[in-house]
């Protein structure tokens, strides 16, 4: 149960409608945004709501308990505030959401019905829509291991201990030669075989800058992307790139020398070997063992 201010809660037992919704985003770096479903801007706590945004929401779904509650947020693209290019790259990705009601006559009344993160964001044409997660999504995450053949690390985290700084699990680069959406081509990567498969490259320069993505495929000089880039490559994009890994306990020893740090369990009996007849050596009488 929510204590509404007195101040607010006279203006909603008036019976006239002088109510607006506005978001605060705020993300990972720091950059705060305001937006309203209100025709005219507002303005407190030295955030202002720009209404040019067109945002509207459905409404809020709350429940008792640990269960995820959350809205959906649909709005324009513009370029002063939310652009599609900052959504493609992932500027927003996790970015922390306060939703308030606010009496747009006194600003000053308001109350906070929402407190979350970020969630799926969808782009078509010039809108979006973005899903908004309260702060208990947090706690439905996985936790703890997974027993399994293959490592359940990630390569490089404090688990694995591979060092990716080295030179030989990193080079930066620019595209010398674009190939279709998602395929170039760098000299920086010539001679390295295919060890960068798999690997997570962040561009540095260009219209990409800041994004990261994956490799889904190297060939000496020549890369390709998992996913197509945000934004259309070019020649002369700089980019970081470090080493992939398939997590597989022969890539770990025989590419990293990490076999002591493998977190996976490499034999342990797979499928067949559960579902096989089983078979005797004509010793089984049903006797004691030993």
């Amino acid at each position: 149960m929510r204590d509404i201010p007195p101040a607010l809660a006279a203006s909603l037992a008036s019976g006239v409608t002088t109510l607006a919704r506005c978001w605060r985003l705020t993300r990972r770096d720091g950059a705060t945004l305001g937006f309203t479903d209100h025709d005219e801007d507002l303005a407190f706590d030295g955030v202002t709501y720009r209404a040019a945004t067109g945002m509207t929401a459905s409404a809020a779904e709350s429940a008792l308990g640990l269960a995820v509650s959350g809205l959906d947020v649909v709005g324009a693209l513009d370029d002063s505030g939310l652009t599609e290019a900052d959504l493609a790259r992932g500027a927003y990705d996790g970015a922390s959401v306060a939703l308030y009601l606010v009496d747009w006559s006194a600003p000053e009344n308001r109350l906070l019905l929402f407190s979350g993160a970020l969630g799926e964001v969808a782009r078509e044409s010039a809108a979006f829509s973005a899903e908004l997660r309260s702060l208990t999504h947090a706690l439905a995450q996985p936790r703890g291991r997974v027993y399994q053949r293959a490592c359940d690390a990630d390569l490089g985290d404090a688990r694995c201990k591979v060092d990716l700084t080295l030179p030989q699990h990193r080079v930066e680069g620019v595209v010398t030669e674009v190939r279709g959406s998602r395929g170039f081509v760098s000299t920086a990567l010539a001679g390295r075989g295919s060890s960068f498969a798999l690997g997570r490259i962040v561009w540095t320069s260009g219209a990409n800058a800041g994004a990261a993505g994956e490799l889904r495929r190297h060939v000496e000089a020549e890369a390709e992307l998992a996913e197509t880039a945000a934004m259309p490559i070019a020649a002369g994009d700089g980019f970081v790139v470090t080493a992939g890994c398939d997590k597989s306990f022969a890539t770990c020893r025989g590419r990293f020398g990490n076999r002591l740090n493998f977190r996976g369990f490499p034999d342990m009996p797979g499928n067949d070997w559960l579902g096989a007849p089983a078979r005797s050596s004509g010793d089984n009488d049903g006797g004691r063992l030993g």
